[in-house]
């Protein structure tokens, strides 16, 4: 079976507080976008389970296979020991840059168990399945719902949410390919603030993109002082017209919206260019 798990970008992300469990309590919109990773699950022909990586930087290339997220997501399936579930060959070929803020990983862990769950007949239910995807990491719930969604809590609380992306003819994504960021570096620089009381994220992104101004990403302001060239682009972005920008999760990618799609390409032809990882979407109906 061969999927493709797809990236995201975070429309807004407020961090809100420190929790006693040391992790922080969030407010974020995942927008799925399609810039895919590709993934291959087939049932073993000589009983043992092992994953192969192609693609993709030294990091993962170099990463421990049980220390994968895709191989982690294996064994979190096979501990419920359901009737039918084998070992499995797994092929992974990257194309979502990693440290980006995408959720590249997450995603990959995410449709391994939508993956197992279709090769073996599993008949875990979504809800099901998010549970198992909510052991492995924060963003990989969002992964198998994969639809516009509010997450709260450490980001695993999730529910169904609207965004307005009236007059937007397509999203360019771009991470500077020396640029990465982990989540703990992210984190170690921000500081939790209680949203206001006329802060209200769901309702913002119901109106036009130019009218969202207030809707920020908390870790610009710790990663940009530390990351120049991140900042910078999306001070390019700005200026190329994006009605929107922000940089995606915890970085190292930024993205914008576009009404133009010529000017877009324009921008994506000059960072490609220059050394980035880049990628282009035309939302229906331009």
């Amino acid at each position: 079976m061969i999927l493709f798990p797809n990236a995201k970008i975070n429309l807004g992300l407020r961090i809100l507080r420190k929790r006693t469990d040391g992790y922080h309590d969030i407010e974020s919109v995942l927008y799925p976008v399609g810039w895919c990773d590709i993934l291959e699950i087939v049932p073993s022909p000589d009983g043992c389970t092992r994953l192969e990586v192609f693609g993709g930087s030294d990091a993962v290339m170099n990463c421990p296979q049980e220390k994968n997220l895709v191989m982690k997501a294996y064994r979190a399936v096979e501990k419920l020991q359901l009737p039918g579930f084998g070992p499995a060959h797994i092929f992974l070929r990257k194309v979502v840059p990693d440290g980006a803020g995408l959720g590249g990983g997450s995603a990959d862990a995410a449709y391994t168990i939508i993956g197992l769950n279709s090769v073996f007949s599993l008949g875990l239910s979504e809800n099901e399945m998010a549970e198992i995807a909510a052991g492995i990491g924060a963003d990989c719930p969002f992964f198998i719902y994969n639809r516009p969604m509010l997450a709260t809590g450490t980001g695993t609380q999730l529910r169904d949410t609207e965004v307005n992306l009236g007059g937007v003819g397509c999203i360019l994504i771009a991470k500077p390919s020396t640029e990465a960021v982990s989540t703990k570096e992210a984190y170690a620089g921000v500081t939790p603030e209680e949203l206001r009381p006329d802060e209200n994220l769901e309702h913002t992104l119901s109106l036009a993109p130019e009218n969202w101004s207030g809707v920020r990403n908390d870790f610009e302001d710790s990663i940009f002082p530390l990351r120049p060239e991140i900042a910078a682009l999306k001070r390019k972005f700005e200026e190329y017209g994006a009605v929107y920008t922000a940089m995606s999760g915890s970085g190292a990618s930024v993205f914008g919206l576009f009404k133009d799609c010529d000017r877009a390409e324009s921008l994506r032809e000059l960072l490609s260019a220059s050394d980035m990882d880049t990628y282009l979407e035309r939302l229906q109906g331009d």
